[in-house]
C-alpha cells in the first residue's frame, strides 16, 4: 500500500510539472502575449511623452561614444583588409565603393544593434528586474499607474526610434574611418571617396537598413522588458534577467540578418 501511494504521488507530481516541450510553448505564449499587449497599450493615450524623451536620450545619446568608437575602427579595419585582395585584381579604386555598400548594408546596423544589445538591453533587463524583485512594479499599479505603459512601452519605442538613427550614424562614422585610411594609403580626396561610395547607394540600400534597424531595436527593446519585467528569484534573478536580455537579443538579432539578407536579396536579382 505504502508503495502504491508513493507510486501515485509521483505520477501526481509529474502530471503537475509541465515537461520541458510544455515550457517551451507556454514561454511562447507568455512572449506573444507579452508582445500583443505592447501593441495595445502603445496607440492608446494616455501617452507617455516625457519618459519616451528620456529612454530615447538613455538609449541614443549615451552609447554615442562606444558606437563612434566602434564604427571608426570597423571603417579602418574594414578597409585596411579589404585593400590587399582588390590590389591582386587592380581594382582598389572599387574599394570606396565596396566600404560604403558594406557599412550600409550590413555592417551598420549588425554592429549597431549588437552593441545596443550588450548595453541597452542589459541595462533594460537588470533595471526593470530590480524594479520587479523590489516590488516598486506592484507599488506603481496601487497607485494607479500602468506600469507596462510606462516602463515597458517607452523602451520598446524609444529602442526602435533610436536604433535606426543610430545606425545611419554609425555608417557615417565608419566612412569617416574609411576615408582616412584611404587618403593617408593612396591619397585620394573626400570629395572623390564619398562620390564614388554613394554612387553604389541605392534607394533598397537605405530602406533593407532602415528596416533592418527597425527590427533590431523592437527586439533589443522588447527581449530586455520581457526578462526585466517577469524576472523573479531575487538578486538572482536581475543577474539572469540582465544577462537573458544580452544572450536572447544577440542570437535573435543573427536570425533576423540571415533572414533579412535572403528576403531582400530577393529584391537585388
Amino acid at each position: 500500500m505504502e508503495k502504491k501511494a508513493e507510486s501515485q504521488e509521483t505520477l501526481n507530481d509529474e502530471v503537475k510539472t509541465p515537461g520541458k516541450l510544455s515550457r517551451t510553448f507556454i514561454t511562447l505564449y507568455d512572449v506573444f502575449q507579452f508582445i500583443g499587449r505592447f501593441f495595445k497599450e502603445g496607440f492608446l493615450p494616455p501617452y507617455e511623452g516625457k519618459e519616451l524623451m528620456k529612454q530615447c536620450y538613455d538609449i541614443g545619446y549615451r552609447s554615442l561614444a562606444l558606437i563612434s568608437l566602434t564604427g571608426f575602427i570597423t571603417g579602418i579595419v574594414f578597409t585596411k583588409q579589404s585593400r590587399p585582395s582588390l590590389a591582386e585584381f587592380g581594382a582598389t579604386s572599387w574599394l570606396p565603393s565596396l566600404v560604403g555598400i558594406a557599412l550600409l548594408r550590413t555592417l551598420a546596423p549588425l554592429l549597431t544593434s549588437l552593441i545596443a544589445a550588450g548595453k541597452v538591453g542589459s541595462s533594460i533587463g537588470a533595471e526593470l528586474g530590480s524594479m520587479r524583485v523590489t516590488e516598486q512594479i506592484d507599488a506603481m499599479e496601487v497607485s494607479a499607474t500602468n506600469p507596462f505603459k510606462f516602463l515597458v512601452t517607452t523602451r520598446v519605442l524609444a529602442s526602435t526610434i533610436t536604433i535606426p538613427i543610430l545606425t545611419f550614424y554609425t555608417a557615417m562614422v565608419g566612412m569617416l574611418g574609411a576615408l582616412l585610411n584611404v587618403s593617408l594609403s593612396e591619397g585620394t580626396s573626400a570629395k572623390a571617396f564619398f562620390q564614388s561610395s554613394l554612387e553604389s547607394i541605392t534607394f533598397l540600400d537605405i530602406t533593407a537598413s532602415t528596416i533592418k534597424a527597425v527590427i533590431f531595436g523592437f527586439t533589443i527593446g522588447m527581449v530586455g522588458c520581457y526578462q526585466g519585467y517577469n524576472s523573479s528569484k531575487g538578486t538572482e534573478g536581475v543577474g539572469k534577467a540582465a544577462n537573458s536580455a544580452v544572450v536572447i537579443g544577440m542570437f535573435l538579432i543573427f536570425i533576423e540578418e540571415v533572414v533579412s539578407v535572403q528576403f531582400f536579396g530577393l529584391f537585388r536579382t
